[in-house]
């Protein structure tokens, strides 16, 4: 019996290896039920280094010193303005002329008497400036040397004894903050015409030693008292170290500007006069007819000057 079972598995065994071998015959020749994925393209081949374009490199933007130096001082010039109520401030002056402008008699705005100082309405030049100038010295408003000082404007005071003395220190205030000029306007503020020669010599040379002592300056510009004056005021004024007598073409209120000329517009070397005055005679201050200046000064492109760097 034994050997019989031996003999029984050995065939089976063989039988097994046999079907096993053609199984695997099958398997190795069946065609793929699936199809293969397709093939990845080879990528295309780089530029070499040298044919590959740098990119542009930028430099941080260089700004000229004085080109950033001219807008840093616009933009604190529109700050100031806006303080003061004002969308900007007039053109600055031209540097004044190195010599004075020569006055003859043919020169609107010049009248000439021989050996006498001249006496001037409209100066003489080509540049585009007109002059400011404050008479006699009333009103001493602190804004308004604000104001002057803050804005760096020019001017020229013309002032009365009588009337600046209660407070001669407002004045040299003003004269300290390096924009303004002194002027003589005489001691009392009388009528030229009506006055003496000898009395119209005490009025100005009275005057020149009030303002040498006060303010440390003996003025070479004389206006007198309502523009009047006789051929005796110019030999005062002489004796008195006055170089020019200056008049005026257009005058400034806090509401409005009065001129000369029937065409109402500002001239090249125009003198503008307005006054040391409050609200107690103006419907506005002084800084209100500062502004009013300017604007106009602005508005038909013109600079304001120093009168005493061209007369």
């Amino acid at each position: 019996m034994k050997s019989g079972l031996s003999g029984c598995h050995s065939r089976i065994g063989q039988a097994l290896w046999a079907g096993l071998a053609v199984v695997l015959t099958a398997c190795a020749t069946a065609p793929a039920r699936t199809a293969a994925p397709p093939a990845t393209p080879a990528p295309a081949a780089l530029p070499p280094l040298a044919a590959v374009e740098p990119r542009e490199h930028h430099e941080p933007q260089r700004i000229d010193p004085l080109v950033a130096a001219q807008q840093s001082a616009e933009r604190q010039a529109r700050e100031k303005a806006a303080r003061w109520g004002l969308v900007r401030l007039p053109a600055t002056a031209p540097p004044p002329p190195e010599q004075r402008p020569v006055l003859a008699a043919w020169q609107s705005g010049v009248a000439l008497r021989a050996v006498l100082p001249p006496v001037v309405q409209r100066v003489p030049t080509e540049d585009r400036v007109v002059f400011l100038t404050i008479d006699d010295g009333a009103e001493k408003d602190p804004e308004f040397a604000r104001m002057t000082a803050e804005l760096g404007i020019p001017y020229s005071t013309f002032l009365t004894g009588y009337l600046a003395r209660p407070n001669w220190g407002y004045f040299r205030g003003l004269l300290a903050n390096g924009h303004a000029a002194v002027g003589n306007h005489t001691l009392n503020h009388r009528d030229m015409r009506r006055l003496s020669p000898a009395e119209q010599r005490t009025e100005i040379c009275g005057q020149q030693d009030e303002l040498a002592r006060e303010t440390g300056t003996r003025p070479p510009l004389f206006r007198p008292p309502y523009g009047e004056y006789t051929d005796d005021t110019l030999r005062a004024a002489q004796e008195c170290g006055i170089r020019a007598v200056a008049l005026w073409n257009e005058e400034a209120f806090p509401d409005r500007m009065e001129y000369r000329y029937t065409d109402h517009v500002l001239h090249p070397g125009d003198i503008i006069l307005t006054h040391f005055r409050g609200r107690a005679e103006w419907a506005g201050t002084m800084t209100d007819v500062l502004r009013r200046v300017l604007r106009t000064v602005d508005e038909q492109g013109f600079a304001l000057a120093l009168l005493d760097d061209y007369l």
